[in-house]
């Protein structure tokens, strides 16, 4: 795996992999002018894509289905350098009249103790929780 960053203007980066393209700045009182996602924020962004792809491929084949699935990713961090996070609080959102919540559970459960190797990276250097919330 391998992704290159490119410095363009600014504190502005774009990350390409496989001919993707995200942009990468910071924020304004650094440098950044808004041109794209913060580098933490995309090991969060990181964090909740694959979490949510275990989630979804398991939930298929237990044959659930919802009518609007939605991760959110919190985090606390550090107050001296290097600022990294402290702790990470995933919140998985239902919303679905058909699901089985025990299923539902176990899909996120399988994900956060086996599956997700963002979660087990970042689980190395931070605690990370995490709860359900169905609408």
């Amino acid at each position: 795996m391998e992704i290159a960053a490119v410095y363009k203007n600014n504190m502005y980066f774009e990350a390409t992999a496989d001919g993707l393209v995200v942009g990468m700045d910071a924020l304004p009182e650094h440098g950044g002018q808004g041109q794209g996602i913060l580098p933490k924020q995309l090991v969060l962004a990181g964090l909740a894509g694959c979490t949510g792809m275990d989630v979804v491929s398991i939930l298929k084949k237990m044959r659930q289905s919802w009518q609007e699935f939605q991760i959110k990713v919190n985090a606390e961090k550090s107050t001296t350098h290097p600022i990294v996070f402290t702790k990470v609080h995933i919140k998985y959102i239902f919303k679905g009249v058909e699901l089985d919540k025990e299923k539902v559970e176990k899909a996120v459960r399988l994900s956060q103790e086996q599956y997700c190797g963002v979660g087990a990276m970042l689980r190395k250097a931070t605690e990370i929780s995490w709860e359900i919330e169905y609408q």
